[in-house]
């Protein structure tokens, strides 16, 4: 997208990426763009639009990502000034607010037992049946032509606990900075 972040009555550039990265660029006095912020999200962003959202006179930044997760990145500042020994003081309609939510996140996660509990005793049954549910994967395998390699990279909704790779012929795997992953190798039977 294009949008004015900064404020300085040029509009900038917003970049959302497959690997995560939010970057904003600038068109300053050179014909190249700068990158003037990034921001990295855990999940590859699948569009991102610049504007007021959250409250008016910040501008914000909207990612959506893969999984559906909506992130903003806000000019609005996140510290308020406050004088030494000074303590927030919330109106009684804020704290009404809070006691609100917290019996609501209290029911929520009885509710979330009570469930787990029949889940529980129904998979016990004889008669149960259970089954897998299917997961939408985002996958890409690309080649890097700078050091001749491929990336893999795989996303699903739910966490990932293994990722087997088998191949005929030998393969080096290499580690890169945003990989979280824990690589085991193992010889292959040629049977």
């Amino acid at each position: 997208d294009s949008f004015d972040i900064l404020g300085d009555g040029v509009k900038e550039l917003l970049v959302g990426r497959d690997d995560g990265m939010v970057e904003i660029y600038t068109f300053e006095s050179a014909d190249e763009p700068v990158l003037r912020h990034d921001y990295a999200l855990s999940e590859s962003v699948a569009s991102i639009q610049g504007g007021c959202v959250g409250k008016d006179g910040y501008d914000e930044i909207i990612a959506a990502t893969y999984s559906g997760w909506l992130t903003g990145l806000t000019t609005e500042p996140v510290h308020r000034e406050g004088g030494s020994g000074e303590e927030l003081k919330l109106s009684q309609e804020m704290q009404n607010k809070i006691s609100s939510l917290r019996n609501e996140l209290e029911h929520l996660q009885m509710k979330v037992l009570q469930e787990r509990e029949k889940y529980q005793q129904s998979s016990q049954c004889s008669t149960a049946v259970s089954s897998v549910p299917a997961f939408s994967v985002n996958e890409k395998f690309t080649l890097n032509k700078d050091d001749a390699s491929y990336s893999l990279i795989l996303e699903v909704q739910t966490a990932i606990d293994n990722v087997l790779v088998q191949s005929d012929v030998p393969i080096d795997l290499l580690d890169v900075d945003k990989n979280s992953a824990v690589v085991s190798f193992s010889s292959c039977d040629s049977e």
